[in-house]
């Protein structure tokens, strides 16, 4: 578990540590601002669209064989980044990225359900989503060191360069250390099943991606009408697969288990947060207090121990207390949202010292409820379904971000006017506003935890 979830680390960092290299890739490559952009959707469109059929080709053809080769697709093309000599070689090279990322993530969870048992999953867990607050964190803090160092002049290449050395190694220990499983009920790839699916999610994440930045303009719109005919045209084919004895690529049957289906609406809900708030954060530390990309993951480090910490509390408590135990934490993690906003609104200059106690209450709240909902939304599926389940539960993760950056990017950057307002103030007034924003989505999740199976354990 712990080389499959140095996978997850590598993928999860590299959502974010090109944000912090985007002005130098700019710089470097005489890139535009759209190019820049694309550079980071690239990733997470083809990472989006291929997950859940990353988890099925996992189920066919073995979990450790998809999880090397997801790999060296990763660390290849982390080569082709480092090595672009242009914005479109670096965005298609960041597309294959992506893929192999897509290819990766999956067998993550699928692996913990097969080969841990269901007594220790909760503490494995906890490992788990320390590790995936860690990566979002260290986005920040490696991208800004790495980039300062500039080590052998490499500039913004090396935040793809250290992928290299991680990733042969990971292949190795996979390779050693990595039992092989599939499925035994999977037998064939349901293309249809794939193309709908694919096509369905580009109409809804690319919109997400792309909409903000271009003012929600009308394609947008018609674009998210598009997705949802194709996901009735998905459900279509399932079933016809389905009823004739099939093998479809997502069984539809998944969704009436009530821990699975609000599980992952809670995990949309909860990714949409993670993603979008420390965006928001870092352009108020950056753009409003005027720090360093490094200094701005510093004001991170206390909230991140802390979420370190009571994610490995967590696994402890839930077998315990169980339901309990996520209850409290989506409390506490509303409440530091709504606290943070208090704050900046009674009037006094956002500084650094000021935030980091409240995000650190959120960081409490987080540890409790993220990593034990992963463990929720898998707790039931059979070993046969696990696969396709995985692939879901990743894709719910990484919708809910495209979904959080959409809508707490909005409230955002719709209330930060430095021009007229200055821009510390401009910054906190607008932080505070994404942290209102951030509350409401979190009281969300806290009644979808009020609502899952009070099953113990």
């Amino acid at each position: 578990m712990a080389v499959v979830m140095i996978g997850n680390f590598m993928a999860t960092l590299d959502s974010f540590i090109v944000v912090v290299a985007g002005p130098a890739i700019r710089a470097d490559l005489r890139a535009s601002a759209g190019d820049v952009q694309w550079v980071l959707a690239a990733y997470q469109l083809s990472y989006a669209i291929l997950l859940i059929t990353g988890g099925r080709l996992a189920d066919l053809y073995g979990r450790r064989r998809l999880f090397t080769l997801g790999t060296a697709v990763f660390t290849l093309s982390s080569i082709a980044c480092a090595l672009a000599p242009d914005p479109g070689t670096l965005i298609a090279a960041r597309a294959v990225q992506g893929a192999g990322a897509a290819l990766m993530v999956p067998q993550v969870f699928a692996l913990i359900t097969v080969l841990v048992p269901q007594a220790r999953r909760h503490s494995v867990y906890g490992v788990l989503g320390m590790v995936l607050g860690m990566a979002t964190i260290c986005g920040q803090l490696v991208g800004g060191l790495l980039i300062s160092a500039d080590l052998f002049g490499s500039g913004w290449r090396a935040v793809f360069w250290i992928n290299v050395p991680i990733g042969v190694a990971t292949i190795l220990l996979a390779l050693r250390h990595v039992p092989e499983s599939r499925s035994a009920a999977a037998r064939t790839l349901d293309i249809p099943g794939v193309l709908a699916l694919s096509v369905a999610l580009l109409l809804t994440v690319f919109p997400l991606i792309q909409g903000r930045e271009q003012g929600w303009p009308w394609w947008t719109w018609a674009c998210f009408v598009a997705g949802t005919v194709a996901f009735g045209v998905l459900t279509v084919i399932e079933r016809a697969v389905d009823r004739r004895g099939g093998d479809p690529l997502m069984r539809l049957s998944l969704f009436r288990q009530r821990s699975f289906s609000l599980g992952l609406i809670l995990v949309l809900a909860v990714y949409a947060l993670i993603s979008s708030y420390y965006l928001t954060l870092s352009t108020t530390m950056q753009d409003g207090l005027n720090m360093s990309a490094f200094g701005a993951g510093l004001v991170y480090a206390p909230a991140a121990t802390t979420f370190f910490v009571f994610s490995l509390v967590a696994g402890r408590l839930v077998p315990r207390f169980g339901r309990r135990v996520l209850e409290a934490g989506a409390i506490i993690m509303a409440a530091g949202y709504l606290t943070t906003a208090v704050v900046l609104l009674s009037g006094p200059r956002i500084t650094p010292l000021l935030v980091i106690p409240t995000l650190m209450l959120q960081s409490v709240g987080g540890g409790l409820l993220i990593t034990p909902v992963l463990n929720t939304v898998l707790s039931r599926i059979k070993p046969e379904s696990v696969g396709m389940a995985s692939g879901a539960l990743s894709t719910a993760q990484q919708v809910g971000s495209a979904v959080g950056v959409a809508l707490i990017g909005a409230v955002f950057f719709n209330s930060f006017h430095p021009a007229t307002d200055g821009r510390v103030h401009a910054a906190g007034h607008a932080f505070a506003m994404a942290s209102i924003g951030a509350c409401v989505i979190a009281v969300l999740a806290a009644v979808l935890v009020f609502l899952l199976p009070r099953a113990r354990g």
